[in-house]
């Protein structure tokens, strides 16, 4: 699984640790990622997705992930995000024609 969030698409980061003496080694910045669950009301179920805090901010601060994903560009999603606004589209075309 890649450490990369599902929303923001931030990743791990590269640098140096540097020491006192001015020692320089490489190192690797993680993204704060979380299992998180989100409650769909179009698919009427939850839905987990790894997610940056900031990424989880976003999807609260949006009104949830049903308006999140459906108020968002594609160009601006991940693709594990796209894969699950289509869901999301689809359910709710079904519920439409019904």
């Amino acid at each position: 699984m890649a450490r990369r969030c599902a929303v923001t698409g931030k990743g791990v980061l590269t640098g140096n640790n540097v020491s006192h003496a001015n020692n320089k080694t490489r190192r690797r910045y993680l993204p704060n990622l979380q299992e998180t669950s989100f409650f769909s009301d179009i698919l009427g179920a939850p839905v987990r997705m790894r997610l940056s805090v900031n990424g989880i901010r976003t999807v609260e601060h949006n009104g949830g992930l049903d308006s999140f994903l459906l108020g968002t560009p594609d160009r601006r999603l991940p693709q594990e995000a796209l894969v699950l606004k289509r869901r999301l589209e689809k359910a709710q075309a079904r519920k439409a024609a019904a």
